[in-house]
């Protein structure tokens, strides 16, 4: 099989795959190049970062590669719409919104011509974001990494979403291999999304303790756990997921103020940037349903090259 181009408003990547953006700071300047260096969409992660931190990504993503550079940027982020502003002044070529919805955010892309993506898991938030304005809808299933939307597959998701919009469809969720990108194709999406298989790349920001870890998870270490966002977090099973799952994690002592509404039961962007830097005790490590299915960790190109043969074997 050939995989056809992903058209998003005025842009046309080569190859119909988008990056997933991983905060806090897994997905930096250098795998969002890497991504758009083979003819994908890669995605610097924004929240978390303060402006200045991702003008310089952007930059430093800009100089690495002509490709289509996004920004992914969590809704319910208190600096969300600055971050948004940011990378529009930035010149960045797309923006996808999770966590969260914002009907704002449409009218913000409209002024600069940028492009506004925004992950749903219903038809209704679909044919609503098609409504506002929105170039492309990503389909994110319960299989996907980190906050969800849903508890339903993208597989159940896809053919009635596709059915209920005309704008792209990019299915996001356990998208590992060649296969499950065809898999997504024959149920209607335009594209795919992967995060979790980017996370246990060379190019991926996140600390060789993290990547290691990555390789040594099973079936059953994936968890549920309750963010602090209010939505339902697909984590790896460690010591501090498990405090969350007994409602032992240690409250915040101290407040940066990053969400717009917090449950307060721990704090998530310190426990994200703990394990972003390694420390896979005391750190959340969000994670896709399918991370058992990842055994090395390999440079993006080769990746890229792994999963396109892949797809071309499949009749």
């Amino acid at each position: 099989m050939k995989l056809p181009e992903l058209k998003i408003g005025h842009l046309v990547a080569k190859v119909p795959i988008i990056q997933g953006g991983m905060a806090i700071r897994i997905s930096t300047a250098r795998l969002a190049a890497a991504v758009a260096e083979q003819g994908g969409i890669g995605l610097i992660a924004a929240s978390g970062m303060p402006f200045d931190e991702l003008r310089h990504e952007i930059r430093l993503a800009r100089s690495l590669t002509k490709g289509i550079i996004g920004i992914n940027a969590m809704v319910a982020a208190r600096e969300f719409a600055g971050l948004v502003r940011t990378a529009i002044e930035e010149g960045i070529d797309l923006v996808v919104a999770g966590a969260g919805f914002s009907r704002d955010i449409f009218a913000i892309g409209k002024e600069s011509g940028t492009p506004i993506v925004p992950i749903v898991s219903s038809a209704k938030l679909a044919r609503i974001s098609e409504s506002l304005g929105a170039s492309a809808v990503i389909v994110e299933g319960k299989e996907a990494g980190g906050h969800l939307g849903t508890d339903q597959s993208v597989r159940t998701l896809l053919p009635e979403i596709k059915k209920a919009v005309k704008i792209p469809v990019i299915g996001a969720g356990g998208v590992i291999s060649g296969r499950d990108i065809v898999e997504l194709l024959s149920l209607g999406a335009d594209g795919v999304q992967m995060g979790t298989r980017f996370a246990a790349s060379v190019e991926s920001n996140a600390a060789p303790a993290l990547k290691e870890f990555y390789l040594k998870a099973k079936p059953e270490d994936v968890v549920l756990i309750k963010s602090p966002v209010g939505l339902p977090g697909q984590a790896v099973k460690n010591p501090f997921a498990t405090k969350i799952l007994e409602g032992t994690a240690p409250l915040p002592d101290s407040c940066d103020a990053c969400l717009k509404h917090c449950e307060r039961n721990f704090c998530i962007i310190k426990a994200l940037i703990r394990a972003q830097q390694g420390d896979v005790e005391t750190g959340l490590v969000f994670t896709g349903e399918y991370i058992h299915k990842i055994d090395e960790i390999l440079p993006v190109k080769e990746i890229f090259s792994r999963l396109l043969k892949e797809v071309e074997e499949i009749k």
